[in-house]
Parts: structure tokens; sequence; C-alpha cells
């Protein structure tokens, strides 16, 4: 059978994924099928750079806006999300647009996932209280001296990813690598083009100085004080998320207002510099800058035939 067709628009924060996937969209008739871990949580519009009610008017958009931040939610759901959002937009006539900075997210799309052990609450909870009373540095040392492959492709702030690959190794007595290798993420039920877009990395740091700047104004620190009224714990992982963490922070009266400005900043550039390296080390991507936006058109009508 013939493979469905899709375009992927990937990159760093701030770069302008939002704005040139709309046109793309609109040019060839498409939809979005939103690739980022933070825009399909509800009531975290701000920080997310979410596009807005009327952008979403235009276009429609798939897997964003959909839960709230309390609900669990990984990989393997957004991958089955966005497959049957995939066959949704083909079954209208539409060409899919995967959008997003979500490079683990993006793959396990196209490529699907290794089949994971099945959690286990009693060890998974006994990992959280660890990291809560030794601290997630000491977590994170565990999971590099059991799997250090693993983690040296986890982040070390990102408990939840370094909690669910030691659960794994506890429980199969095997590390999580070991299961990834064995999968090679074989599974290509797409044919993809992948369009990175990139800049000089000063001009990416600049939007993104101005991107926070942007945020603030739009009433970041007002989204979430609303947020932790609703009772959304700032333990959530949603709320350790860049932005909402450093108003928490804020909040609770641990940063003053220029410091935590400057933190901000200062983790959004080096998260952008983190998504950058994950998708040049990703085979196949094309990139190209934002604002070339005739060369970006010109690839995608040559990749669908028209």
């Amino acid at each position: 059978m013939r493979k469905e067709k899709v375009v992927v628009i990937c990159g760093p924060t701030g770069i302008g994924k939002t704005s040139l996937s709309l046109t793309m969209a609109g040019e060839f008739h498409g939809a979005i099928v939103g690739a980022d871990s933070m825009q399909i949580y509800q009531y975290m519009d701000v920080g997310t750079a979410k596009p807005s009610l009327e952008e979403r008017s235009r276009v429609p958009h798939f897997v964003m806006d959909i839960i709230p931040p309390d609900t669990p939610f990984d990989a393997a759901a957004y991958a089955r999300l966005a497959r049957e959002s995939i066959l949704k937009i083909g079954a209208q006539g539409r060409i899919p647009f995967i959008v997003g900075g979500t490079g683990f997210y993006i793959k396990a799309l196209l490529h699907g996932l290794f089949d994971a052990q099945p959690s286990v609450p009693e060890v998974r909870q006994r990992l959280k209280e660890d990291a809560a009373s030794l601290g997630s540095a000491c977590v994170y040392e565990r999971l590099a001296h059991c799997d250090p492959a693993a983690a040296a492709r986890i982040h070390p702030n990102d408990t939840y990813r370094v909690i669910r690959a030691l659960e794994i190794f506890e429980i199969s007595g095997k590390p999580m690598s070991e299961f990834q290798k064995a999968h090679g993420f074989g599974d290509s039920p797409y044919e993809a083009i992948k369009i990175g877009l990139l800049i000089p990395r000063a001009q990416l740091y600049e939007r993104i100085d101005l991107r926070v700047d942007q945020m603030i104004d739009e009433g970041l620190l007002n989204e979430v004080q609303h947020l932790l009224e609703m009772g959304f714990s700032p333990e959530l992982r949603p709320m350790q998320a860049l932005g909402y963490r450093h108003m928490v922070d804020y909040l609770l009266g641990r940063t003053s207002w220029d410091e935590t400005i400057h933190i901000l900043k200062r983790d959004t550039r080096r998260y952008a510099k983190r998504q950058l390296t994950w998708f040049q080390n990703e085979p196949d991507v094309i990139w190209k800058s934002p604002d070339a936006p005739g060369e970006i058109k010109a690839l995608i009508r040559r990749f669908l035939d028209l």
C-alpha cells in the first residue's frame, strides 16, 4: 500500500514554527498535528506559546489543548492520538503537517516505540519518593550507573523520564537502552519530509529573549497564578516546565523578579540548544531558514507531487 505523506516542520523553541506552519498548511490545504509536549495541556496557553484561537480557526489543529495538567501523558499516548488524527485529516482530503519541537514525540509518531515493560505502581512510587527525598541528581546518577546510554539521552532535570528508565531496569533487569536498540525505531507507516528550521545561534537567542518578554507582557505570571488557584500542584510535571517553574519560584519568594526573568531566558536558550542537538542528530532533516518560505513551499510542492 502507498504510505500516507506527512510534512514535518520542526526546530527549536522561538524560531517561528507556528507562523510558518500556518502559512504552509493554508497553502496546501493542510491540517496541523501538534508535536509539542506542553501544548497538549489545557489552561497553559501563554507559557507554551500555543497558537491563538484565531490562528486555530484558520487551520484545523489536532493533539493540542486536550487534557488538564494533572492527567498523565507520554510519547506512546501522543503517537496513538497523532496517528488517529492523521487518519481523520486524510479522510478530509487534507495534508497532515506535524509541527513542533518535541523530537521524541515526532520520532514516536514516525517510527513507533519499543514495547516497554508495563508500569508497576509500587516501583514507580518508590522511585518518586527517592527522587523527592534524595534529590533528582541522586536518581540520575543511579540511572547513569545502570544504563549510561539512556542517561546520556535524558536531561538530569527530566525526573519523569529518569524514573521511567529506572523503573524499566528494575522490572526487567535490562537497561531501557537495550529495548530501544532492539526495536530500532523500525516502524515506518508514513512517507515524511522533515523540514528543520535553522537560523544563526545569536539570532535565535535574540528571538528567544524577545519571546520571553512577550510572554510576560501577555500575562504568564497571571496564568501560573490561576493554575495554582485551580488546585494544580507546582510539583506536577507540566508545572515544572519552562516558564511555569520559574513563575512558581517567583510567587513563592524564591527568586526576585529580575532574577526570574534572567533565569527563564537563560534556561530557554539552553533548552533550544538541546532541541537543536536532537534534531541535528536525526536523519533526513532538510534545514531551511524560517525567513525563506518560498524555498520551503517549493520543497513541499515537490514532495507532494503538485
